[in-house]
């Protein structure tokens, strides 16, 4: 046989095989037949598959293992320049007398775009063991809100950045996870077209800690039920130091470790007689929730002597409301959810914009308190219509009077549209308005730097476009 039958036989004997080599079918979305993994037609039987979505494709390995991620592009406009991170908000808007805030901006970026890979091991002392390992490409040397003065290749030059790493042993009504994974110290993600998520302005969540975490799960009876959450989670660690360079007074010996662990919890009753409607990006199906969450932790200060601590502490109530439920548990047409946050906190980031007010020798930690919404509605399967609000803001506004160009407040609202086109392929377009408020305003000269000028105000306007897609 010559040599180019033969290929033409091999080849056709490969096609052949294909089918033998494919993912194993998945019911459709009414169940009556099968039909392939990320299905195309409408109404899309499953947008965002594996850990976004239900569907999964095991593939071989040592343990079975799921592959997926999504591509993103993000463009933003801005009224007011964020520089290369200007695709996402950024936690304050620039004055309005700052070089920033009289300057607009145009942005593409695909950093945000995602790949994860998820592990089903062996059973351990009666536990399903799974993990899963999550990276985007958002690491980049520019900070975020920081006009660049150099190359503007800077906001491309991504590198991989671990957002969850984490394993769990779950024994159904037990789970015990460790590793790399969301904070525990709040519950709502804004259900924003950038993955800032509002977190900033009201929305607390969404900030990734190392952490051991505890969940239980008491039946109060078929429909009810409490959940409760203990973890032990790696501080924020801006401005203090666990580099061991601050020291007891007449010694030189520096701060040997910096910080105890933050202690979050969580009890929260969960109900089932509302039903189920979506949560954010409408990627999972959740019960009628409200409870509260706490937190406490302290750190040595930087520059401060070994015996200075300063306290972090915070707590919290959150609910999510079906309010008008899914059909059958599983279908997003129709249903309308309401998601709602309060908080109060001393030194928690999220919530107060600066971690201590005073000065060296007198530092306190600074206290703030949030509250945030957003309603998320599903005419069809397929179009979801989404409005939030958030707000953070100063305590006491007395506390800070050593502290210049301190932020009063930072609150943000926006309106969405997100459009699945098929299985694999969503849009999404966002109007955001964000308004910050300064106290104790003093002329910064620095150039680009978004506290520069004497307005004690700044507002942004931005407009975002959204690609998706979900392999």
């Amino acid at each position: 046989m010559k040599r180019h039958q033969m290929s033409v036989v091999l080849a056709a004997a490969l096609f052949a095989a294909t089918p033998a080599l494919a993912a194993d079918p998945a019911p459709s979305a009414n169940g009556s037949s099968t039909t392939p993994f990320n299905c195309d037609f409408a109404p899309s039987c499953e947008v965002a598959p594996g850990v976004y979505g239900n569907l999964q494709a095991p593939v071989s390995s040592k343990f079975n293992l799921t592959l997926g991620g999504f591509i993103k592009l993000d463009y933003a406009y801005n009224s007011q320049n964020y520089g290369p991170n200007g695709f996402i908000s950024a936690s304050q808007a620039p004055k309005q007398s700052s070089q920033n805030g009289q300057k607009d901006q145009s942005i593409f970026s695909a950093r945000q775009s995602r790949f994860w890979i998820k592990s089903n091991g062996p059973t351990l002392l009666g536990a399903k063991t799974s993990a899963l390992i999550e990276f985007d490409f958002y690491n980049s040397p520019v900070a975020t809100g920081v006009a660049s003065t150099s190359s503007s290749t800077e906001s491309v030059n991504a590198t991989p950045r671990l957002r969850h790493g984490y394993a769990n042993l779950d024994w159904g009504k037990t789970q015990l996870l460790f590793g790399q994974t969301s904070d525990n110290f709040g519950l709502l993600y804004g259900n924003t077209v950038d993955f800032n998520a509002g977190n900033q302005a009201g929305f607390v969540n969404g900030t990734r800690y190392p952490q051991i975490k505890l969940s239980q799960q008491i039946d109060l009876n078929k429909q009810n039920a409490l959940k409760l959450v203990l973890a032990a989670e790696l501080p924020y660690q801006t401005n203090f130091t666990n580099t061991g360079t601050s020291a007891k007074a007449g010694s030189t010996t520096g701060d040997t470790w910096g910080a105890v662990p933050y202690i979050v919890g969580q009890a929260l009753f969960i109900s089932k007689a509302l039903g189920t409607s979506p949560g954010q990006y409408g990627f999972t199906q959740k019960d009628f929730t409200a409870g509260f969450f706490g937190l406490y932790g302290n750190q040595h200060a930087s520059g401060q002597n070994n015996d200075k601590t300063i306290d972090s502490w915070g707590a919290g109530f959150y609910t999510f409301v079906p309010i008008i439920h899914s059909v059958d548990g599983k279908g997003r047409a129709g249903t309308l959810t309401f998601e709602g946050q309060a908080v109060i906190a001393a030194n928690i980031p999220t919530v107060t914009a600066t971690q201590y007010v005073g000065t060296t020798g007198d530092l306190r930690p600074a206290k703030g308190f949030s509250y945030a919404m957003h309603l998320l509605f599903y005419p069809t399967q397929d179009l979801s219509f989404n409005t939030g609000y958030g707000r953070r803001q100063a305590y006491n506004y007395g506390d800070y009077t050593k502290n210049t160009n301190y932020e009063k407040f930072n609150q943000t609202y926006f309106f969405n549209v997100f459009y699945d086109l098929n299985a694999a392929v969503r849009v999404g377009v966002e109007y955001q308005h964000l308004d910050t408020k300064y106290g104790n305003v003093v002329n910064n000269t620095t150039a680009g730097s978004n506290l520069a000028g004497k307005a004690d105000y700044g507002s942004t306007n931005i407009a975002r476009l959204a690609l998706y897609y979900f392999f």
